[in-house]
Formats: structure tokens, sequence, C-alpha cells
């Protein structure tokens, strides 16, 4: 269908499953392989095609931290190596702190933007706590 030879196909899933770490579980079914495992899976299927955008929907909504951050920092790795934008919604700011750009959305309106810069993800992760505990304050008219 990608019009691409099964030779030059079999190499670029060789080299994605080599960088997510999953080239051992290429030929188990879902019931066999882990959540985190399932996760770096569809961020394969995501990045097979070499897109320039990835949309991923609370990718790391249903991982234990330690597959959370694993799956992250695969992210981020294939964001410099593929360059392609991932465009992720979140409502956990550590996963947030791996970007580059952080939007707030407040009652369907962006509320704000922060951008990492040169900071570090720790810095820029208190940045984005401190903008969410602004967010979070519920206010009430006298």
């Amino acid at each position: 269908m990608a019009k691409i030879s099964k030779k030059a196909a079999q190499k670029q899933f060789d080299q994605i499953a080599k960088d997510l770490g999953i080239e051992d579980i290429a030929h188990k079914y879902p019931n066999e392989i882990s959540g985190g495992q399932k996760q770096r899976t569809s961020a394969a299927r995501a990045f097979i095609h070499e897109p320039s955008i990835i949309f991923a929907d609370e990718p790391t909504g249903a991982l234990d931290s330690k597959s959370a951050s694993s799956l992250l920092d695969k992210l981020s790795e294939l964001n410099g190596k593929r360059d392609a934008t991932i465009t992720m919604v979140t409502h956990d700011p550590v996963a947030a702190s791996y970007g580059s750009r952080v939007i707030f959305i407040k009652d369907g309106q962006m509320y704000t933007q922060l951008y990492k810069g040169e900071q570090t993800r720790e810095a820029f992760l208190k940045d984005i706590m401190k903008t969410q505990g602004v967010l979070g304050g519920v206010h009430h008219d006298a």
C-alpha cells in the first residue's frame, strides 16, 4: 500500500522497533505483552509512515510512572531523530514537561502557554505545575 518493497518496509519496521525497544516482542500477541509495551507498539504504528505530525491523547494515562517515563523518553528521542512534531493532550504535568511548548486550556479557551526554552525538564515541570495551580483555583463571585 505504501508502494515500498517488503524488504524496505521490514528494514523500516526493524529500526523503529529498535528505537522503541520492542524488537523482542514483534511476534507476540497483545495479551502477551505489558501495558508499556502496548503503548510503545502504538507509538511504532504512529511513526512507521514517517508523518510530520503525530497526535497523542493521554499516551501515558494507563501506565505506571516507570513505563510512562520510558515511553516519554522514547517519544522525545524519536521527535528529534525523525523530525516529527508530537501534539499531546494530557492532564499530567510530568508528561507535559517532556514537550517544548505547553498550551493550557480553560473553559474551552486557550488560557496561556509556556515555552521550555533552554531550561531543564525539571525547571519546566515546576513552571507547568505553578501554572496548573493558578488554573485549578475556583473563584466565586461575591
